[in-house]
């Protein structure tokens, strides 16, 4: 070797190592993803005299990130099948013509056993000492992993973030529908309410509330927003808010239930809807004045009349305005009874065999003759237990949530 080949050779080498660390000063910057491309672009094309280049990254999908003396325009050009698979460097000469075969060879960049990227690079002089034994080839491998494995780490603390943040904001979610249900239920001689809740996920759909009136009376109410998450949280939270400020205008259930429905389509505009059951009780008049909109029909026991489906009201709320019809439900001489009111959690739980757990199954225990006098958490932990043991290893698909009312 002559001495200008050793010369040569330390330029090179003195080149290589300025792109290293130019590189690595960029990523130690935390400079974008786009930043990183063009520094990796300037320095192949500039520093190191790569005459064509076109970079591929997968991201959700191939795409080219990067690229300069191509005849072709590859930022349009997608990722044949077959480079998908390489992984190991590979001469182009070996693929039928295409698009891709203007360069000499592609090398893959890998991480942790996957291909992350892959490196086309044209116009290689075979004659240039700098691609002797690859060493040239390899380098350009060696950095363009440098920059990958930096985005792909850029692409991980970005997910990360975004995480932590879904995390927070499904907590403040969960947090806000906590402050949606009452804080304390009555439990007295002549009046116990109890309510089981189980949301499917960190953050449910389904609302209950006991709320007193005046010395006589108290509404008791249940409702299940279609959707899940955050945006059912909201929703639900400015569904309460409406009805506990309509509730001290007005007693009226069918003039509660319009604004409502009117207030649900115009915040969802259609998109959404709840389902949802009310139901005002009179101590003293021991009469029940109830609108059920769309929801499962509560199971009303009492001893003179057995069991009854609370079914009559309306459709559900956010469908359309007006509501075709409003028809309440007037129950008279209601003196100890106890209402069970639930969401479709309950009855929908599927099995192994893909059955649901089913209305009758509901009815069959408030048949049973020692239902009424159970404790009410009893009776709530019963039916858990029952379907716990109805689904078997299938999970729970929706919120369950069961509100109890016993007077008497």
């Amino acid at each position: 070797m002559t001495e200008l080949d050793v010369r040569k050779q330390f330029e090179i080498k003195e080149l290589e190592l300025n792109a290293l660390l130019e590189i690595t000063q960029a990523i130690n910057s935390n400079l974008p993803e786009e930043s990183l491309y063009k520094i990796y672009n300037f320095t192949l094309r500039s520093n190191l005299n790569i005459k064509k280049l076109a970079l591929f990254v997968l991201d959700d999908e191939w795409n080219c990130k990067a690229s300069f003396g191509t005849d072709h325009h590859f930022h349009k050009t997608k990722l044949l099948p077959e480079f998908k698979t390489i992984q190991d460097i590979t001469h182009l000469k070996e693929f039928q013509t295409c698009a891709f075969t203007e360069f000499d060879i592609v090398i893959p960049v890998a991480h942790k056993g996957t291909t992350l990227a892959l490196v086309f690079v044209g116009g290689l002089d075979k004659y240039d000492v700098r691609y002797e034994n690859e060493d040239g080839i390899r380098f350009i491998q060696a950095l363009s992993n440098i920059i990958i494995v930096a985005i792909e780490n850029k692409k991980l603390a970005r997910k990360q973030l975004e995480q932590e943040s879904l995390r927070k904001e499904l907590e403040i979610a969960s947090d806000v529908q906590q402050f949606l249900f009452p804080e304390k239920l009555p439990s007295t001689e002549t009046l116990k309410v109890e309510a089981s809740y189980l949301p499917h996920d960190v953050v449910g759909g389904d609302y209950y509330d006991y709320i007193p009136i005046n010395k006589n009376q108290f509404l008791i109410c249940i409702a299940d927003v279609s959707g899940k998450g955050i945006a059912a949280a909201l929703m639900m939270s400015n569904f309460q808010a409406s009805l506990r400020t309509l509730l001290r205008q007005t007693p009226n259930l069918t003039d509660i239930v319009e604004a409502l429905n009117f207030q649900v389509l115009e915040n969802t505009k259609g998109e959404k809807f709840i389902t949802f059951f009310a139901a005002i009780y009179d101590i003293k008049l021991k009469t029940m004045v109830y609108v059920n909109a769309g929801h499962n029909p509560p199971i009303l026991f009492d001893k003179k009349h057995g069991i009854r489906l609370l079914e009559d009201g309306s459709t559900v709320l956010g469908a359309m305005h007006p509501l075709p019809f409003i028809n309440e439900g007037f129950i008279t001489d209601l003196d100890e009874f106890l209402l069970f009111c639930y969401t479709d959690g309950v009855i929908e739980t599927v099995n192994e065999k893909g059955e649901e757990f089913g209305m009758d199954a509901l009815l069959d225990y408030f048949k049973l003759d020692h239902t009424y006098l159970k404790n009410l958490r009893d009776i709530h932990s019963d039916i858990i237990v029952a379907l716990d043991n109805f689904k078997g290893k299938n999970g729970y698909h929706d919120d369950i949530t069961m509100l109890t009312c016993r007077v008497g």
